[in-house]
């Protein structure tokens, strides 16, 4: 009898451990409001107006083909990404040199030595349109457009929204994709649940004071969003806007307890939730 109870309280133990194993509790959640309306673009060499055409008309090809939407179904849908390889550069070849900051899933990340994302598959595709050997050159986001300025780079492509003083340093493409910003909180938090649009999340955010700190990626619009920007009619908010490199370091600084919300982009954001929702 006593080894029937020991082995039926183990198969219990063995059940209840299978089934917390088995479920993953959420840590964050993203509101599914969305606070801005922006547009990507890619940042050409402004030395180089014949490759602001051929962008264009690649742009262009890939979205009435249907390229663009099997890219984009890579990520969003079901379909499979295509890692994405950078050569070495090398000046005495014709060379297609991709300024990026491979830290803002799904448009660029990597795997390994691999690159992937929509900006580095659309990247492979154009330089294959142009002839070009394709080299890929990570590097922090706030030094993306500064390089194609100093034309240490041909092209900016790293989810890029078209901003006024961004074209101090490049001269933007035609638009590919429609982004806006959304708030990254912690998944039991319940402040922003009755919200129905920006604005009643705005009012919340507005009620907030220094004591409350917002994680931003470094020289996005979510920055200029929280800290206030007047060429982008942004008010900003009376919060402590803390940077990072990468949303991801933001989001597992407020898992961490160190700040109350994340604002970023709205498909890294997802990813980002997604990804550390998954570790459960």
């Amino acid at each position: 009898m006593k080894k029937f109870l020991a082995l039926a309280l183990a198969a219990l133990m063995l059940v209840m451990i299978c089934a917390s194993c088995g479920s993953k509790e959420a840590k964050v959640k993203v509101i599914e409001i969305e606070l801005t309306q922006e547009e990507y673009a890619f940042g050409v060499d402004k030395t180089q107006p014949e490759l602001l055409e051929k962008v264009n008309a690649f742009i262009k090809k890939i979205k009435d083909n249907g390229t663009f939407d099997e890219i984009c179904n890579k990520y969003f849908g079901d379909g499979t990404p295509s890692p994405v390889t950078s050569a070495k550069l090398d000046s005495s070849k014709d060379q297609l040199v991709v300024a990026t900051n491979a830290a803002f899933e799904p448009f660029e990340y990597m795997d390994g030595e691999s690159y992937l994302g929509i900006d580095m598959e659309i990247a492979a595709l154009l330089a294959q349109e142009l002839g070009m050997e394709l080299v890929i050159s990570n590097m922090d986001f706030d030094a993306v457009c500064l390089s194609v300025g100093q034309q240490k780079c041909d092209i900016a492509m790293a989810g890029l929204t078209v901003k006024p003083d961004r074209e101090e340093y490049v001269t933007f493409s035609e638009s590919y994709y429609s982004a806006s910003q959304k708030l990254i909180v912690k998944a039991d938090d319940t402040t922003f649940d009755g919200c129905t649009d920006a604005a009643s999340v705005e009012a919340i955010l507005n009620g907030f004071d220094a004591t409350t700190k917002i994680g931003v990626q470094n020289g996005t619009t979510g920055q200029l969003y929280v800290q206030g920007d007047e060429e982008w009619e942004f008010d900003g908010f009376a919060v402590e806007c803390k940077g990072y490199k990468n949303g991801s370091m933001a989001v597992q600084d407020m898992i961490n307890g160190n700040i109350n919300y994340v604002i970023i982009d709205s498909a890294p954001a997802q990813c980002i939730a997604d990804a550390y929702n998954e570790l459960g």
